[in-house]
């Protein structure tokens, strides 16, 4: 079972696609828990410049990139795109 919480979520995903290989390598759960980590504005693993650009992002309406690792210290990105009509889930290697 998994523990939630209900925190106020700042990020519209939009329609979340994944790419074949988070499919086939990440772990369902890995991915949910990372997605509603984005939609409450935890950007995860990105450097201070990709912070402060996500930040920026959700007053001025840019895309938003989070970076986030599953429990085999996968790397995996969602980015939800400028207009918040669709994320993706994605390996960096799929970019």
């Amino acid at each position: 079972m998994i523990k939630t919480f209900d925190a106020p979520s700042i990020v519209s995903t939009g329609t979340v696609f994944a790419t074949a290989s988070v499919v086939k390598k990440l772990n369902p759960i890995d991915v949910y828990v990372a997605l509603q980590r984005h939609r409450r504005g935890d950007w995860g693993l990105v450097s201070e410049s990709d912070h402060e650009q996500n930040d920026l992002a959700l007053q001025n309406g840019g895309r938003l990139l989070s970076v986030f690792e599953d429990r085999k210290q996968t790397r995996f990105w969602i980015i939800t795109e400028a207009d918040r009509s669709q994320s993706t889930v994605l390996l960096p290697s799929d970019y």
